[in-house]
């Protein structure tokens, strides 16, 4: 049963990762996508593709019957389900194959016993697999900290740590809901929950010849939400964990007859103890640091074993070499609880890749994308923009090399994680191994942004001039005049922005040559508007050479001199340091690349509109998505840091948080309703104005 034509059930980077071997065998290939998909890339690349009509999962990619009629409108022979959606899916299956197309995974029935977590416990712990006490009900609960995870699923939604009896109830209680909402079942279950676990796994992959191989090991415990943003392989693992964690994976695939790709997943404790977390019956976001270690492309290993044939020696016998870090790029903001991101990508460049979703014949970067420069990111899927993976010699080069790759690549338009994944990176205690489940909660210094604050300024006098020589690059006489010339030179340029950190404002004076003769980046403390007075300094309009200074950050700036200023380069020198600026502008938004790492700003109109003013205590919606819960009511008194309200975006639901003490006065938005970015959610009134 030669597969002809793949149709592939997802989107995204998976989409493309799959599209991208199917290219490499001569396999046609057929893609789906709902309405605001049509121009993604994994649409382009395929060479077919069916729209699925609507914008939500429920609506498209969760579509059985939809994505059958594709693959008989297309004459597809075979279906990929890819990670996520419906790819562990039992029901979906076996429609597939009751549909007379070759399923690209394991059996249903395997599929089935794996997908409930409560009885995949059962089955594998008759199996010897090890387990967690685990428990179905509150009232069986025995001892705290526990973990309430989702029966269905995976990716993190689900889940809550519960450290209390007093915080269980509501705690399965939103779980449910999310689990609802992900995965259409609400079915949730209660294990122990040890701290300091290490987040371990192990790729298996099986034949319809009873074959069940062990590919290694996966390190997956840096994570945030439950969800994992950094994997590696080998791992720095004791060769008897090793050998024990490849024994229990195997048990596992042999107790359900397993074929395909699946991942067996465990927790390790600090004594070395292992335990069953769950198996997923799919192929794994991290699969390619597992590739790039044993140089197989495990999805051209599905398609194989789909086609009835054997393994492959070198899939059964596997020999690794190197070592692999991959991290997770998502659309998200570490600083605001990892709060989604929406937007338009502008640019999406990262340095130094050396292949996309293949094998590397030499040390270097591999980057599974599945977004390119103008993508929009939206709030209907999730977060994760692309998978950027490192193989080299040694598990320090090859971190190493990611973050360094990371901390150059230019990801303008859209919040990212990139700061946050650097900063882990480069930590002495991810070096020294010293990770495990909690890690992001022992370590608030990786949230602090790559740009030291007091190099900010030097990053918004780039801007500055960078969108002067712009501006005079476009006029329409005399642009060969430099930026800011004057005839007679009494004042300064004068340029405000938003930054980081809130409004600043540039203030710079070039000579006749060119040349940076002052500059200052200051707060902006007065009122908007040509005479306002950045922190109560000035710029005296008498020669000072290269000098400069900026408040706000505790430091002063050294000395300035402008090498070259161009729309999109600006070089300066920093006390005897000379330092590139790469600068992107597009619209207001004004994105600074340079030796340190990225900032964006937004530069402000000198004379700006009114706008209208919100009512004090207004609390607003941090990003589009849905109403689903009002947990108050109008008239009701609440404490600043309340729950107010519950938004659901990207697959998560998101608290929205009374921002003062007061009385509600005002729930525009009911349950069910949508709102954009910014729309008013909740008016709370202070105590004092309400009594």
């Amino acid at each position: 049963m030669t597969i002809n034509r793949l149709l592939v059930a997802n989107r995204g980077e998976i989409a493309r990762r799959v599209l991208a071997t199917c290219r490499r065998l001569g396999v046609e290939t057929v893609a789906v996508h709902s309405e605001a998909d049509a121009d993604a890339p994994h649409v382009a690349e395929a060479d077919q593709a069916v729209r699925l009509p609507g914008d939500s999962p429920a609506e498209t990619y969760l579509r059985i019957d939809l994505i059958l009629d594709a693959a008989r409108r297309t004459g597809a022979d075979a279906v990929h389900p890819g990670y996520g959606f419906l790819s562990e899916n039992a029901e979906f299956a076996a429609a597939v194959i009751d549909a007379g197309l070759t399923w690209v995974g394991p059996s249903a029935k395997a599929i089935a016993a794996m997908g409930d977590k409560v009885a995949a416990k059962t089955l594998l712990a008759d199996a010897g697999v090890p387990m967690l006490p685990t428990w179905t009900e509150p009232g069986q609960v025995g001892g705290f900290p526990v973990l309430v995870k989702a029966a269905s699923g995976g990716g993190g939604r689900g889940m809550r740590v519960v450290r209390d009896a007093a915080g269980l109830a509501e705690a399965i209680a939103s779980a449910r809901r999310e689990a609802a909402a992900a995965f259409g079942d609400g079915t949730v279950f209660v294990e122990r929950y040890v701290e300091h676990g290490r987040h371990v796994e192990v790729q298996i992959f099986g034949d319809v010849f009873g074959t069940i191989a062990a590919l290694g090991v996966r390190e997956c415990s840096i994570q945030r939400r439950h969800q994992k943003i950094v994997e590696e392989t080998p791992g720095v693992i004791p060769p008897e964990v090793r050998e024990r964690l490849h024994e229990a994976a195997v048990a596992a695939g042999r107790a359900v007859d397993y074929v395909g790709a699946g991942t067996v997943e465990f927790l390790l404790t600090p004594d070395g103890e292992i335990h069953f977390l769950e198996m997923n019956t799919r192929l794994q976001v991290e699969h390619p640091v597992t590739e790039l270690c044993t140089g197989l492309d495990l999805v051209r290993l599905q398609l194989l074993v789909a086609e009835g044939e054997p393994l492959p020696a070198e899939a059964v016998y596997p020999k690794t070499r190197g070592y692999a870090v991959e991290v997770r790029l998502c659309a998200e903001d570490p600083a605001e609880g990892f709060r989604p991101a929406t937007g338009v990508l502008h640019r999406f460049a990262v340095p130094g890749v050396s292949a996309e979703f293949g094998a590397l014949t030499h040390a270097g970067l591999r980057l599974d994308s599945g977004v390119v420069d103008g993508s929009a990111v939206g709030v209907h899927y999730d977060s994760m923009l692309a998978k950027l993976i490192a193989w080299a010699p040694t598990r320090g080069e090859a971190a190493r090399a990611l973050a360094g790759a990371l901390a150059r690549a230019e990801l303008h338009g859209v919040t990212t994680n990139r700061d946050l994944l650097v900063r882990v990176l480069r930590s002495p205690e991810f070096a020294a191994v010293e990770v495990d489940t909690g890690f992001l909660d022992r370590h608030p210094e990786v949230f602090v942004p790559l740009v030291p604050s007091d190099r900010v300024p030097l990053y918004a006098l780039a801007g500055a001039l960078a969108s002067a020589a712009g501006r005079r690059a476009n006029a329409p006489v005399l642009a060969g005049l430099p930026s800011g010339w004057r005839n007679v030179p009494a004042y300064p340029q004068v340029t405000r922005l938003l930054g980081p950190a809130g409004e600043v404002e540039v203030r710079y004076r070039l000579d006749r040559t060119g040349a940076l003769a002052e500059w200052a980046v200051r707060p902006v403390t007065g009122p908007r508007g040509d005479d306002a007075v950045p922190d109560g300094s000035r710029i005296d309009s008498g020669d000072a050479g290269a000098a400069g200074s900026a408040t706000g950050a505790g430091s002063e700036i050294p000395a300035v001199a402008l090498v070259s200023a161009a729309p999109e380069r600006v070089v300066l020198d920093a006390d005897g340091v000379r330092c590139a600026y790469r600068v992107h502008r597009v619209g207001s938004a004004v994105h600074v690349d340079g030796p340190e790492g990225s900032v964006t700003l937004t530069e402000l109109p000198r004379l700006p509109e009114p706008t209208a003013e919100l009512a004090p205590g207004s609390l607003l919606a941090p990003l589009p998505g849905t109403v689903t819960r009002v947990h108050v009511k109008a008239g009701q008194r609440v404490t600043a840091g309340d729950l107010l309200l519950t938004l659901e975006a990207m697959k998560l639901e998101h608290p929205a948080l009374a921002p003062i003490d007061g009385t509600v006065v005002e729930l525009p938005v009911p349950t069910g309703g949508q709102v954009d970015t910014g729309a008013v959610l909740a008016v709370v009134n202070p105590l004092e104005d309400a009594r």
